[in-house]
């Protein structure tokens, strides 16, 4: 489980505040979708709970440890993935590089598993034809999906995605949330999607508005 106990974050010298005093649970096999109008503060939040800046108040909790004693490279090596909406992929690359990449740095057994990889890409719909092709050549929805297969083969615990969607038309859209639904429910991982759409924000299994400075869970 990844806790948020009384986090608190202000606009630079103004003293004005972002967020004040949030207290926020997020479990395992479970999708939570974050919605906020732009400037809310959405991403800046997605950043403090995947380990990439630090609150100016309050803390973050994985499975009861604190994230700061885990160490924030062990914490973004093993413990979280995150999937950006422009994917992030090494543009060099071909899609079965990209994750063998990313596995590399981990403990997988799998790491230099290529077939695994092949199979994992193809359960996804990209065959392995694809799959050896540059990412630069592929449909911005295909490199979503490796972006996603990506961070479900390392393995982490807790999967982010800031607007993965805000990209693709409506049914890549559709197979992005199916395959973030089967990460919680099927791979137990605890999934958190960032977004503007409503529609998007509707798929969560827990939905939490940001409006007004404040985190409304439903």
């Amino acid at each position: 489980m990844l806790t948020v106990k009384n986090l608190a974050h202000w606009y630079g010298k103004s003293g004005k505040p972002l967020y004040e005093n949030v207290n926020l649970s997020f479990e395992s096999d479970k999708v939570y979708t974050i919605i906020g109008a732009s400037g809310s503060g959405k991403t800046t939040f997605l950043a403090f709970i995947a380990g990439l800046d630090k609150p100016q108040a309050g803390e973050i909790f994985l499975d009861g440890e604190n994230i700061k004693k885990i160490g924030a490279t062990n914490y973004r090596k093993h413990k979280v993935a995150i999937v950006f909406q422009q994917y992030n992929l090494l543009v060099y690359m071909s899609a079965l590089d990209n994750v063998l990449t990313a596995l590399a740095v981990t403990d997988s057994e799998h790491k230099n598993d290529k077939q695994y990889v092949l199979d994992a890409l193809k359960s996804v719909g990209i065959d392995e034809a694809d799959a050896k092709k540059n990412v630069q050549q592929l449909s911005g929805g295909q490199q979503q999906r490796i972006a996603i297969i990506r961070a479900m083969l390392v393995d982490a615990n807790i999967v982010i995605a800031d607007e993965p969607t805000g990209n693709l038309d409506d049914e890549n859209s559709a197979m992005i949330i199916k395959l973030f639904q089967d990460l919680a429910h099927e791979h137990h991982k605890t999934v958190i999607i960032v977004t503007h759409d409503t529609k998007i924000a509707q798929k969560g299994d827990v939905q939490i508005k940001l409006a007004d400075h404040q985190f409304v869970a439903s």
